[in-house]
């Protein structure tokens, strides 16, 4: 029993009734029988290094029991649809409020998806602009103006006095067709004259326009002269022209000129109406907002000639067409030839001197007949029309098998829509203006400087405006509000939530549940500090400081120091991870912890820590250089990254890093290594590549968006694993191969979950669940493959195993235990060989990633680029990770990093730091060079924090 469990016994640290949350008896996964008492209504923070138990204690059991006693709240009949939630293995739980899970996972993939749309901020910038939008005329940029029926009259009697004019009702605008119905229904309603394209006629029985022209045509309702006496007959003529055609109707007058008349919003000058506004008429996600041609989603996928001949200096023979490959005996090459010799050329002329029109008939087809015999292919049409390459692709793309698809993909580029400028909306939805912006230009600005928009907005609307919109800016400027308070004011509203990091979907989150305004609620975060700089963890802390001053217990599960000094109360889970921790080896208060006997509080009171180097590397004396970044927000940068050093890119949240790094220099080194597809953002050159060989990008994406993806698939040790199992006595018995061993083909594995060990059970309105299959347990494989044993173990029985376990167990297989000594090496002692992908956070992801990299020779000549690697580190595996990234520089490579911890940033040989601010105040280099020339910058909000750090040396 740990000291922290006796004092828990004596009750001096116990917090009984309805002040304090008190677990007894958790034993989920690893957890040690821990019993633990601690404060409702506090900010609780749980630590530990990785493995340990924290996510087991927080998530597992507090958050499982609490969703599990919502779900017994349910009616029998609701509960009989989505069936019952296991009980964690706990024996109590008192004080447990309703729980809500704040997790780091990414909400959504849909493309369709925003920040303002999950925020809701979008909506009701929707309702303002419906409401209080003022609409102009895309034509001439005149406003929009709506006539009743008495504004029409007035203006006829008073501007056409005495002139002849014609009333008309248009029926058909600018569509195609004979309209012969038509005709025959305007004569039977009384009608005998028509304006058709222009000129007025005599409706004839039988008369028709031509079906393929594209037709204007109104309905002659009346001809008058205008003259008081006649007031009646005009105002009875209008109502009947305005029913006719549907609210608009034109006047003709003796010059010949057309005058436009709307109960609608209309443009008075040149005719076009728009539609009365609603809300979705500005969202993306509806048939009446969206733009036509990108479906509302800012982009299209269209093949390219650039996409399909990438290098013009080739001829067609030696691959120039790249979906065709190089020259082969088929009927399409022969098809080309014999367009080519119509104009001279053949297939061995560069792409280049071949005639743009000919190069044309081949992308984009031609329907002049090709005049050629083939005794080789009978029965080919040569004399069809060619359809061209591009309309080939995108016919496949549209109904090809899916492999097709995927392979038509490659040639496929996504473009802003040119219609709708990247917006998402139609034309009309982009013409309804508050203050001379609209819709789509507030939701490209960054959240702090749309917050400075709405500032005095009511001094520059009009009385009407104001009297519209004042709740509903209340609304708006409560919520941008909640999300400034997060630290995300770089963020603009239609940044799709896909690319976001897991930190900062969390952190929407979390100002989503801060406008709910609930009082009462136990709150759980996992890491929200992810992708924080110091300086917005204060606005983190306040955030949720405000979350448990409403009347809420807030748990945290995290490593930041600063988090853990604010909190109320600190937990710390140890000592070890996996089997080694499940422990409660500390808790207090912030001081009292400080005073405990925990690797955490060591670090903390500073008695342990990350060392300075006493010299920081050099380098080779070479650089890669990036001249003339300007993607999103760089403003013209210029990178310098010395070779063969640890450099790191820090700088405050949405300062540009990831611009920098993964949309621009990244593709640019992909491009040059593997011909990659990925066009980088715009630059203007990049010096030193041939220092390099070879780039590898380390990023927090899934391994695997299925259960059966696992660190063992992904590094590539199953396949060994497999094929020693294949190797023994009893599997060369009974025939098996190493396919008999894999749980993704048919053979070994278990059928009735397919070899994934779980079924997914759809839970319609909740999150869908995975339980363990009832045939196999969970194991995967039937029971004549689990016979197969190596060391009295099965092949399901070492997916089991940790990677602890594992490298004890392989140690005398020097070709399984170096791949899985590398796990080892990156701190993933406590992960299983078989884990399920989708239960690994995006920090685990990556360190098998890394792990896998590692494995793997390295050149000396390799740029390693890893994104925030402490994400789910503890102090102490932090200086784990250090230790395995400092051997890949001693070798001569290149470690990138970008970074916001200190206890990474101070170790580095070379720092690149972006700012000074985010969004449209950031996108430039503020300062670079060694830790210690960094800390002379006063303009750096990373020197004022690394400054510290650099003292305590």
């Amino acid at each position: 029993m740990t000291k922290t469990q006796e004092v828990l016994d004596k009750e001096e640290l116990d917090f009984t009734g309805h002040d304090s949350i008190e677990i007894i008896g958790a034993r989920e996964h690893n957890l040690k029988n821990v019993s633990l008492s601690f404060p409702r209504n506090k900010l609780v923070v749980i630590t530990g290094i990785s493995g340990s138990g924290k996510s087991s204690l927080a998530f597992d059991t507090i958050y499982a029991e609490g969703q599990r006693r919502y779900m017994e709240s349910f009616s029998a009949y609701a509960r009989s649809f989505i069936g019952n939630l296991e009980r964690p293995d706990v024996d109590k739980i008192n004080g447990l409020s309703p729980v809500i899970s704040i997790e780091q996972k990414t909400t959504s993939r849909n493309p369709r998806s925003t920040v303002g749309t999950v925020t809701e901020i979008y909506d009701f910038l929707r309702l303002l602009f419906a409401r209080a939008g003022e609409a102009v005329s895309y034509v001439t940029g005149e406003k929009m103006i709506r006539q009743s029926e008495d504004q029409i009259l007035d203006h006829i009697m008073s501007f056409f006095n005495k002139r002849k004019l014609v009333l008309l009702a248009p029926v058909v605008k600018g569509r195609k067709g004979h309209y012969r119905e038509l005709f025959r229904q305007v004569q039977k309603s009384g009608y005998t004259r028509v304006r058709v394209d222009g000129e007025l006629m005599e409706i004839v029985p039988k008369m028709q326009v031509d079906r393929y022209k594209t037709h204007d045509i109104e309905v002659v309702v009346d001809r008058i002269l205008v003259e008081d006496k006649d007031r009646y007959r005009i105002s009875q003529s209008i109502k009947t022209a305005m029913k006719e055609g549907n609210g608009v109707m034109m006047l003709l007058d003796e010059e010949n000129k057309i005058h436009h008349y709307s109960k609608y919003l209309m443009d008075p000058k040149s005719g076009i109406s728009y539609d009365e506004p609603a809300p979705n008429s500005f969202s993306f996600n509806s048939p009446y907002g969206a733009c036509p041609k990108c479906n509302g989603l800012g982009v299209t996928e269209e093949i390219t000639e650039e996409s399909v001949i990438p290098d013009k200096s080739i001829s067609i023979s030696r691959g120039g067409i790249l979906p065709l490959g190089e020259f082969r005996d088929i009927w399409i090459f022969k098809k080309i030839e014999a367009i080519l010799k119509r104009y001279k050329v053949n297939l061995t002329t560069p792409i280049k001197d071949i005639p743009e029109e000919v190069l044309s008939i081949l992308l984009h087809g031609d329907s002049v007949p090709v005049a050629v015999k083939s005794v080789k292919y009978p029965g080919t049409d040569w004399n069809t029309k060619f359809e061209g390459i591009i309309k080939f692709l995108e016919k496949q793309k549209e109904g090809g098998s899916d492999k097709i698809q995927q392979w038509v993909n490659d040639f496929t580029i996504t473009q802003t829509c040119d219609s709708c400028n990247g917006y998402r909306l139609k034309k009309e939805s982009l013409h309804f203006l508050i203050d001379q912006k609209h819709i789509g230009q507030l939701a490209e600005m960054d959240i702090s400087t749309l917050g400075e928009w709405f500032v005095g907005l009511e001094d520059r609307l009009s009385d009407k405006q104001n009297r519209i919109a004042a709740e509903v800016l209340k609304e708006l400027r409560k919520r941008i509000g909640f999300l400034l308070d997060v630290g995300l004011d770089y963020l603009q509203l239609n940044r799709p939530l896909k690319t976001l990091s897991g930190g900062e979907a969390q952190r929407i989150r979390l100002a989503t549940q801060i406008g709910t305004q609930l009082v009462g609620v136990l709150y759980i975060l996992d890491e929200p500090s992810i992708g924080l700089h110091q300086r917005d963890n204060v606005k983190l802390i306040k955030a949720l400081k405000d979350l448990r001053d409403l009347g809420n217990s807030v748990i945290v599960v995290e490593h930041d120091q600063e988090m853990m000094m604010e909190s109320d109360y600190v937990i710390d889970i140890g000592p070890g991870a996996g089997r080694h921790g499940g422990a409660i080896v500390a808790a207090g208060t912030p001081k009292d912890f400080l005073a405990q006997k925990s690797a955490t509080a060591d670090y903390l009171s500073g008695k342990r820590k990350i060392e300075i180097p006493s010299e920081r590397r050099k380098g080779t004396g070479k650089s890669l250089k990036l001249t003339g970044a300007k993607g999103h927000n760089l403003k013209n940068v210029n990178l310098e990254i010395p070779l063969g050093t640890l450099t790191l890119v820090t700088g405050v949240s949405g300062s540009g890093k990831s611009t920098l790094i993964h949309d621009t220099l990244f593709p640019i080194l992909n491009q040059h290594f593997y011909r990659s597809r990925q066009e980088p953002l715009e630059y203007k050159k990049v010096d030193g590549l041939k220092e390099l060989d070879k780039v590898i990008e380390v990023d927090q994406s899934p391994i695997g968006r299925t259960p059966r993806s696992n660190p063992a698939t992904y590094t590539g040790v199953f396949t060994d694993i497999r094929a020693l199992f294949s190797e023994l006595p009893e599997a060369k018995i009974r025939g098996y191969k190493p396919g008999r061993f894999s749980f993704n083909v048919k053979g070994g594995r278990c059928e009735t979950c397919e070899g994934a060990g779980l079924r997914l059970i759809e839970m319609d309105f909740l999150p869908d669940v995975h339980v363990p299959c009832e045939t196999c347990k969970g194991k995967r494989y039937n029971r004549e493959t689990l016979e197969v044993r190596f060391k009295g173990k099965s092949i399901s029985d070492v997916l089991e195993m940790t990677v602890e376990e594992a490298v004890e167990f392989f140690e005398n297989q020097p070709k399984i235990l170096r791949k899985i000594k590398t796990l080892h090496d990156v701190g993933l002692d406590y992960i299983s060989l078989g884990q399920h992908a989708t239960t690994l956070s995006g920090g685990e992801a990556q360190r098998v990633k890394l792990a896998t990299e590692l494995s793997k020779k390295d050149t000396g000549k390799t740029m390693y680029i890893l994104d925030e690697p402490t994400t789910g580190l503890h102090f102490q595996d932090i200086q784990h990770l250090l230790d395995v990234l400092n051997q890949l520089v001693e070798k001569g490579n290149t470690v990138l990093i970008i970074e916001h911890n200190m206890d990474v940033i101070k170790v580095a040989d070379y720092i690149v730091d972006l700012g000074p601010e985010g969004g449209s105040g950031g996108g430039e280099i503020v300062c670079s060079g060694s830790p210690e020339e960094i800390i002379k910058n006063k303009k750096s909000y990373t020197a004022k924090y690394l400054a510290p750090e650099l003292a305590k040396k």
